[in-house]
């Protein structure tokens, strides 16, 4: 209830052109980041952003489509080579949870919530517990407190998680989809009704149904269809799962149930 996950995409390109040093993110919305790597004997840079809330109930075809766009404003003739995308811990402060685990549980740890900065804020992280495992004094150690309650005064965020686990634990449950499944066409995924139960039902470009039931395996929270990576996505922790139901993303475990109708 204290942190949710988000999603973000990058992309990485190669251009003649002469490149620049270090890393830049820009001050609007959308947010976009700049930066160089080394890979292999090729100096490469990544473009990320286009962020969303995973498990959102949004069209997500165009994402990679926009950083592409941008990469050719930069850096027209430009040639794309990866694409990909990960998750984010954000608290609901935008402050990490770094120190003890619990006040129940003794010499026991937690650095998360880094909020897409996990190179600078590991090193944050390491240098507090650090210190609280050798007994030492960290001048920073109060800002992150893991234990704090102040999140949750963030009322809007606390609002939004819990609008979004009611609805996807209870709510859209109770809810009869008005799609069946002659309704899903080709290449796509869709909740729908089967048999008075819900289903999920992905159909391959060759027509093949798969099938299986939309509740996520951690916790129960029904699952929305991801419609760029084929994939089936939790709105409340961030757990994803393949199309045939295998979980790809924690905090899920267990894959999810196959049905065969």
């Amino acid at each position: 209830m204290k942190m949710y996950q988000e999603t973000s995409y990058l992309i990485a390109l190669e251009t003649k052109e002469e490149l620049f040093e270090g890393m830049y993110i820009n001050s609007e919305l959308p947010t976009i980041s700049l930066r160089t790597v080394k890979y292999k004997d090729k100096k490469l840079v990544i473009i990320g952003g286009m962020g969303h809330k995973t498990g959102e109930k949004i069209d997500l075809k165009d994402r990679y489509k926009k950083l592409e766009e941008i990469a050719n404003v930069l850096y027209p003739g430009c040639k794309i080579l990866y694409r990909w995308n990960t998750e984010d811990c954000i608290s609901l402060d935008k402050i990490p949870y770094i120190g003890e685990f619990s006040n129940l549980m003794e010499n026991v740890y937690v650095a998360t919530g880094f909020k897409k900065w996990g190179m600078t804020l590991s090193n944050v992280s390491a240098n507090i517990l650090k210190d609280k495992i050798l007994g030492r004094e960290n001048r920073y150690e109060e800002v992150f407190t893991s234990t704090r309650l102040e999140p949750i005064k963030n009322y809007q965020e606390v609002k939004n998680v819990l609008k979004e686990t009611s609805y996807s634990l209870i709510i859209n449950k109770l809810k009869n989809s008005e799609e069946y499944i002659k309704d899903v066409k080709q290449g796509e995924g869709k909740i729908v009704q089967v048999e008075g139960k819900k289903v999920g039902v992905y159909r391959d470009e060759d027509g093949k149904a798969y099938m299986l039931k939309p509740y996520c395996s951690h916790l129960g929270c029904e699952l929305s269809w991801n419609n760029l990576d084929n994939t089936w996505d939790c709105p409340c922790h961030g757990s994803r799962f393949t199309y045939k139901g295998k979980s790809i993303y924690d905090p899920s475990i267990k894959d999810l149930d196959i049905l065969e109708i």
